[in-house]
């Protein structure tokens, strides 16, 4: 929180033209874009909760434990003073008091058990919290996505699903049923393989049953006090999926033993660590032989995090750049009035709003996908592909927004370094760029019925704008057989992901933005490589009114 009355009249000088700190603001009633998405995607029933949520998310005390969580990053413990193993994790309290905050509030929970827009209103939570820190929605996206692999063993599912859905913060290191509600994290990738896992070399031993012992390493594990991890390990029938709880049937501790805490660059209120699998007891979740398989559920809700927590991480960004310039004066004018500041805040403007759109968009195809095979097919496709481009936008944008602050956005004590630092993260996250990208390319030939979902999506608006109808025609080019491929993927996940998001505009936001947008990202002729280059004909007065924070 800022101090309460700080001088302003000192020995050598007057402090005036600085903005007010921004602190005390409904993050959600005084984002139009975010709430208007909202309400289009049938979310109007979850208003009042998401407005009580974006006044926690943006309230000073918020923004008071997001810089002691990241000024005082985890520690761990590996013994208690008499040489007993704990591989235990200590945060400091503003790092539980952020955790409550969003598992209290329904961010993992309430998307399976609200009757309606269950995950529009979880999208809506994401993008809020990761504005009041992003580091803690690591844990709480893992805890939300564990839901559909855990639902590949309905007696896992009895027992772990209503844990995760309890609502319910419990930081105490006891076993799970002991526990009002539990986190779930996930431990996949080897220091051999990355995003191969096939290449993993952790086996399983049988114990008889669904139960085994396992035995390798995990080179990332993210947050590793959680109360169990899905993981994947090697069986006689190939590679298998298992739930490993930090607790054993007995009530003894497993054999997870945490190596060493990530030295990350930014993230630095979440724990990630090196692990190890010394016989730890686990369950096996799913088919033997079809472990990936049965994380790929998970995994296309995290990447749909991934999307959420990079729009969360620009409108961060964008309010700062709007509540700074709109106070600070130059010239006999506030910053924001000058055109070429106007400029470079529109198109950043234009850029979150297209990240909104098409995050929400998605978010709603989730809710659909269980009861109409065309959202299925859309979901599957449309999640990667905007996964692959909000996340890539990410770190320029918060890069030219923190240049709007100057000087002043490159110091420590405010929040710009700290949204910096964050801003590649989640391009990396569940498939960086280049994976992303590939699986794209694979899905397009292994599922058709998705891309005639998406190309349904991009033909709806016909006629709509010139722009975007010459941008659907090259895109229907590239997907010609002798235009796929790989050296070609990253530009049809490009191509792919303006048209979603121009469809997504044009479905939720006025007609400003949608022409703006197609002005903006979708005329072949401009080169624009840099944010503030604007096409003649961009209403940039409405954007930005729309666009700053209440």
């Amino acid at each position: 929180m800022s101090p309460y009355k700080p001088l302003a009249e000192l020995e050598t000088h007057s402090v005036e033209n600085q903005p007010n700190p921004f602190e005390d603001h409904n993050l959600y009633l005084g984002d139009t874009a975010l709430s208007e998405a909202v309400r289009f995607h049938g979310g109007a029933s979850h208003t009042e909760d998401l407005a009580t949520f974006g006044a926690r998310c943006g309230a000073a005390e918020t923004i008071e434990w997001s810089r002691q969580a990241n000024e005082n990053p985890p520690k761990l413990k590996s013994f208690d003073r008499f040489g007993h193993r704990l591989d235990e994790v200590d945060f400091h309290p503003a790092y539980h008091s952020l955790m409550a905050l969003g598992l209290d509030s329904g961010v993992s929970g309430s998307a399976w058990t609200v009757p309606a827009a269950g995950h529009v209103r979880h999208a809506a939570m994401m993008i809020l919290m990761n504005q009041a820190d992003p580091g803690v929605t690591c844990p709480m996206s893992m805890t939300y996505a564990c839901v559909p692999a855990l639902r590949a063993d309905p007696a896992l599912a009895a027992d772990w699903e209503p844990r995760v859905a309890a609502q319910s913060y419990d930081p105490r290191f006891i076993p799970a049923p002991d526990k009002t509600g539990v986190t779930i994290g996930m431990a996949m990738t080897e220091k051999q393989g990355g995003s191969d896992v096939r290449a993993n070399t952790t086996r399983a031993a049988p114990l008889g049953g669904d139960a085994y012992s396992l035995t390798g390493h995990k080179w990332f594990c993210s947050a590793p006090m959680s109360d169990a991890f899905l993981t994947l390990a090697y069986t006689d029938e190939g590679l298998t999926c298992f739930l490993v709880p930090r607790w054993r049937p007995d009530g003894t501790r497993n054999a997870i033993h945490i190596m060493r805490l990530k030295d990350k660059m930014g993230d630095k209120s979440n724990a990630s660590s090196e692990i190890e699998y010394h016989g730890a007891w686990a369950r096996r979740l799913g088919e033997p032989g079809r472990g990936v398989r049965t994380i790929i559920d998970m995994v296309q809700h995290t990447r749909l995090d991934c999307i959420l927590g990079s729009t969360g991480g620009m409108r961060a960004a964008l309010t700062q750049a709007l509540w700074h310039t709109s106070q600070r004066r130059v010239f006999q004018k506030t910053l924001a009035d000058q055109p070429a500041m106007r400029a470079v805040l529109t198109d950043l403007a234009l850029e979150s709003e297209a990240a909104t759109a098409i995050a929400l968009c998605v978010a709603a195809s989730f809710d659909r996908a269980g009861s109409d095979r065309r959202e299925a097919a859309f979901m599957r496709l449309a999640t990667p592909v905007a996964k692959y481009w909000v996340c890539k936008r990410q770190p320029g944008f918060v890069y030219e927004a923190l240049e709007c602050l100057g000087g002043a956005g490159y110091v420590e004590e405010g929040p710009m370094p700290r949204l910096y630092r964050q801003s590649p993260l989640n391009a990396i996250w569940e498939g960086s760029g280049n994976v992303i990208a590939l699986d794209i390319l694979r899905a397009i030939g292994r599922e058709p019925e998705s891309l005639e979902a998406v190309l349904h999506e991009v033909g709806s608006l016909r006629g709509a704008n010139s722009l975007y109808d010459r941008h659907a025609d090259a895109l229907k080019d590239q997907l010609s057989p002798g235009q796929l491929h790989e050296g070609t993927a990253r530009r049809l996940a490009q191509q792919l992901a303006l048209a979603l998001q121009g469809a997504a505009l044009h479905a939720s936001a006025p007609a400003y933005v949608f022409e703006g947008f197609c002005l903006q990202r979708l005329d072949p002729a401009r080169r624009g490589l840099a944010y503030g280059d604007v096409a003649d004909g961009v209403d940039q007065a409405a954007i930005l009114t729309r666009a700053m924070p209440g």
